[in-house]
């Protein structure tokens, strides 16, 4: 498995295919849609992603993380990034499933105080938000890709949405499948976006059910390493479990974005139940193995999926707004 960041820089930057989804993922999105009227702005972008990511590299997950929970709820219009008001006291960044596992904002707000400083009322948050998506995926795996652009900014965000939208830590490989073809997500694209879990953490109470309470005759889901389960308990006691307590999604790379997260699901070593059962269901294992073997094509087909996802339900034209704040409508 080559894993060289140059090389995958080489190969995702010249696959044709990428070029093909980049053209066909939205009419109305294309590549270098700044080039005329704010040249620097993906450059702004990149080089705020990446000091922010210097200082803590744990931000490269949650900020992806953000663009995957934006897109799937309105579609990419930055939404997530609204902030609660007393007119809507419960936006999506403020929903239980959104907070406090979202990180990343502040980096978002930054890059756009950066750009409304150099092109007023240009470059939209939800473009911010898939620009600095791509470049966490670079700075922490080498994984490059053209982003098609031009999306403008939604002006409702509703927490209630969100847990109708996004897929459940406990969901079934079946619900997976079900839940990402609602968006225009195939299995195969579900099972290697789900690769991004390489990197980022989560909650104790996301998977303490797999250590102590799995069924009615099982205390202990029996598709966990016994030897990785006891680790687990070691840092997540038994429920009620400490809120803040945290695990890497991945132990081996917990900071690098690789295919080493499918060699821990067949070694039975996947976090959460959403994780482990896209190894035990047959209709994914085959493509689970395949991403695990061959993560120079992974990364590839990383790329394409992270472009296709970035083009769910698009905001266009004269559609939604350019806010000159992320966190709240003009």
């Amino acid at each position: 498995m080559d894993t060289t960041p140059r090389f995958l820089l080489q190969m995702v930057s010249t696959l044709p295919l990428i070029l093909c989804i980049s053209s066909l993922a939205s009419a109305f999105l294309e590549v270098g849609f700044y080039s005329s009227t704010c040249p620097s702005a993906e450059a702004i972008v990149k080089s705020t992603v990446e000091k922010a990511i210097s200082a803590n590299p744990g931000i490269a997950a949650g900020i992806i993380r953000i663009h995957f929970h934006d897109c799937f709820v309105r579609g990419c219009d930055g939404s997530v990034l609204l902030a609660s008001t007393p007119g809507n006291p419960t936006a999506e960044r403020d929903n239980f499933i959104n907070n406090p596992s979202l990180r990343g904002f502040e980096v978002i707000e930054e890059a756009k105080i950066q750009l409304e400083a150099a092109c007023p009322n240009t470059v939209s948050c939800a473009d911010i938000l898939a620009f600095a998506a791509r470049d966490s995926a670079f700075k922490v795996g080498g994984i490059n890709y053209d982003v098609p652009s031009g999306r403008r900014d939604g002006r409702v965000s509703i927490g209630d949405e969100v847990i109708e939208n996004l897929p459940g830590p406990d969901f079934s490989a079946e619900q997976l499948i079900t839940n990402f073809a609602q968006k225009g997500l195939s299995a195969d694209e579900m099972v290697t976006l789900s690769g991004a879990h390489s990197i980022g953490v989560a909650h104790c109470g996301a998977f303490s059910n797999r250590l102590y309470s799995f069924s009615d005759t099982l205390r202990q889901d029996p598709s966990l390493d016994p030897s990785y389960a006891e680790t687990l308990k070691t840092k997540c006691p038994p429920p009620p479990p400490i809120p803040d307590t945290t695990v890497s999604l991945e132990h081996s790379t917990p900071i690098r974005l690789d295919s080493k997260y499918y060699e821990g699901l067949i070694n039975h070593r996947g976090l959460l139940t959403s994780d482990q059962t896209l190894f035990a269901t047959q209709s994914t294992r085959e493509m689970v193995e395949s991403n695990a073997y061959n993560g120079a094509s992974w990364a590839g087909k990383f790329a394409l999926a992270m472009v296709h996802m970035g083009s769910i339900e698009v905001l266009t034209g004269s559609n939604g707004e350019i806010r000159k704040q992320c966190s709240f409508v003009n």
